[in-house]
C-alpha cells in the first residue's frame, strides 16, 4: 500500500501556469534600441555637408602703405637773414628765376606787413582745398598712427603757405624797386623743376637704400619752410623736383610676391584722392624684405609733397571658382610618364598597360582602366588604388617598361557629384582667411556649380556619401 502511494505521488506534476510573451514589446525594444544607437552614432559621427561651387572674388586688403621717391635737389641758402617766397608750392620754375629773397635786416616783412591797402583773401578754390584736406584727414584718422597727425599738419602749413604766397608775389615790385641792394640778397632756382617748400632726410635715398624701418619709421620729422623764417648761410632753404618719373615702394609679403612677380604693369589707386595710374613693377629684395617697387611716369605734381602714400593694389583676375578653405586637402598619387598613356578596346577608356604574368609564368598584359587627376611636367598623376609599388607599366608600341616607385601630391578637393568622393585637383589663385579663389576650366579640375565636400578631412577618396 504504501507502495501505491509513492507511485502515485511520482505520477503527480506540480501546475505551473503557461508564459504569455507579448510580441509587440518585444517588438518596441527593439525599434527603440535601434533608435537609441542610430542616434547616439548620428551625434557622434562626422556629417558629410556639401558645398556648392560658385564663381566669385575675394575681399582681399590690397592695401598699402609706400615710401615715395623722387629725383630731389636740395637747395642751400648762399646768405643769412629772413627768407621769402615768390614762387608757389608744387609750381614749376624755369632754370634761373628768382624764387626767394633772403632779407638781412627784415625790412621786406615789415613792408608786407605795414602795407594795409593788400589784405589776403580766400578765393572759392583756397577754401575747397583747405575744407577737403581737413576731411580727408577726420574721415581716416587713426589712433594708433598718431603719426599721420603731423603729417596733416605738415600738409596744411604747405597749403597755407602756398596761399600766403599769393600777397609776396603781388608786392615783389614794391621792394625789388626800393633801395635795399645792400640788405636783399635775390635767390634763383639753379635748375628748372617744381618748387616743395619742406626736407625730410629722403630726398637723396635711393631703391637699393630702402628698409623697413624706413617704410615704417616712427621717428619721421618733414622740416617746413615759411617765409620770414630766419636761416643761415647753408640752411636748406627749398628743394626741387626735377624729374617726372617717381616711385613708391612698400613692403609685401612673399605670397604677394609670387602673385606679383610675373606682371610687368599694375593699376594703382591712391587713396587720397581715388585716383588711379598704372605703374611698371617690379620686386626687390633687401635686408631680409620683400619691397614692391611702383614706378610711375605722370601725375608727379600731384603728391609733390607727400612723402607716404595710401594705395591700393586693382586686381583684374581676383574672380575664379570660390570654394572654403576647409574643403581643401592633399591627396598622394603615382607618377607616370605620358607616354606610357593608352586607351582601351573603345579608344574612349584611358589607362595604362600593366605587365602581369599567368599560371605557368609566361608573362602577359593587362588594360587598367584609370582615373588622371594631373599633368604636370609630362608625369600623369593617378590613383594608388589602380597600381602598386613594384608594378610595371608597359610603353605602347614599345618593350620599354616603368616601374611604379615615383611619388608626388596634388591639391585639391572632394567631389560628390557622383555620391562618392571624388578627388579633383585645384590651383589657388588668391586666398584669405575664410575661402580661397580657385583657376576655373581647368582640365581635371572643377566646374561652377559642382558638390563638394565642405569640410575635406572627413572623408577618404572614393568613400560614398550619405549626406
Amino acid at each position: 500500500m504504501a507502495d501505491s502511494r509513492k507511485r502515485r505521488r511520482s505520477k503527480t506534476k506540480k501546475y505551473r501556469p503557461p508564459i504569455n510573451i507579448n510580441l509587440g514589446l518585444i517588438i518596441f525594444g527593439i525599434i527603440f534600441v535601434y533608435i537609441v544607437i542610430v542616434v547616439v552614432s548620428y551625434f557622434k559621427s562626422e556629417h558629410i555637408a556639401p558645398y556648392e561651387v560658385t564663381m566669385g572674388s575675394l575681399a582681399v586688403n590690397n592695401t598699402y602703405t609706400g615710401v615715395v621717391l623722387r629725383q630731389e635737389t636740395v637747395v642751400e641758402s648762399s646768405f643769412s637773414g629772413y627768407i621769402n617766397y615768390y614762387a608757389r608750392e608744387c609750381e614749376k620754375v624755369a632754370k634761373n628765376s628768382m624764387v626767394c629773397t633772403i632779407d638781412a635786416t627784415g625790412k621786406i616783412n615789415d613792408i608786407l606787413n605795414n602795407d594795409q591797402g593788400d589784405s589776403v583773401t580766400l578765393t572759392k578754390e583756397d577754401m575747397e582745398e583747405l575744407r577737403t584736406a581737413i576731411s580727408s584727414f577726420s574721415s581716416g584718422f587713426d589712433p594708433i598712427r598718431y603719426s599721420d597727425t603731423y603729417n596733416f599738419k605738415f600738409n596744411i602749413e604747405g597749403t597755407v603757405l602756398k596761399i600766403a604766397n599769393y600777397k609776396v608775389l603781388s608786392n615783389i615790385d614794391a621792394y625789388r624797386a626800393g633801395d635795399y641792394s645792400d640788405n636783399v640778397n635775390f635767390g634763383y632756382a639753379p635748375e628748372s623743376g617744381v618748387m616743395v617748400y619742406s626736407v625730410d632726410g629722403y630726398e637723396s635715398l635711393a631703391p637699393e637704400d630702402m628698409t623697413r624701418d624706413l617704410l615704417f619709421n616712427e621717428n619721421y620729422e618733414k622740416k617746413q619752410f615759411s617765409n620770414n623764417d630766419l636761416i643761415s648761410e647753408g640752411d636748406p632753404a627749398y628743394k626741387i623736383i626735377t624729374a617726372e618719373e617717381w616711385s613708391i615702394l612698400t613692403e609685401i609679403d612673399e605670397a604677394k610676391c609670387k602673385e606679383l612677380e610675373e606682371k610687368d604693369y599694375i593699376n594703382v589707386r591712391f587713396l587720397k584722392n581715388n585716383y588711379t595710374s598704372w605703374a611698371a613693377s617690379s620686386i626687390l629684395r633687401q635686408d631680409g624684405t620683400i619691397f614692391l617697387k611702383l614706378d610711375f611716369n605722370n601725375s608727379m605734381i600731384t603728391f609733390a609733397t607727400d612723402r607716404f602714400l595710401e594705395i591700393e593694389l586693382i586686381s583684374d583676375s581676383d574672380e575664379g571658382l570660390k570654394i572654403p578653405n576647409s574643403a581643401i586637402v592633399e591627396h598622394t598619387f603615382y607618377l607616370i610618364p605620358e607616354e606610357y598613356l593608352t586607351y582601351g578596346e573603345n579608344d574612349n577608356e584611358e589607362g595604362f598597360l600593366r605587365e602581369a604574368f599567368l599560371e605557368d609564368g609566361t608573362a602577359t598584359k593587362e588594360f587598367v582602366k584609370t582615373t588622371i587627376y594631373a599633368n604636370y611636367d609630362g608625369q600623369y598623376y593617378v590613383d594608388e588604388s589602380s597600381f602598386m609599388i613594384g608594378d610595371y607599366i608597359l610603353k605602347p608600341g614599345s618593350d620599354e617598361k616603368y616601374p611604379i616607385s615615383k611619388q608626388g601630391r596634388l591639391t585639391g578637393v572632394y567631389n560628390i557629384n557622383k555620391g562618392y568622393a571624388d578627388f579633383k585637383q585645384i590651383t589657388v589663385l588668391y586666398r584669405n582667411e575664410e575661402y580661397s579663389i580657385v583657376k576655373s576650366n581647368t582640365k581635371y579640375g572643377l566646374n561652377v556649380y559642382d558638390h563638394i565636400v565642405l569640410k575635406g578631412d572627413t572623408v577618404d577618396a572614393n568613400d560614398f556619401i550619405y549626406e
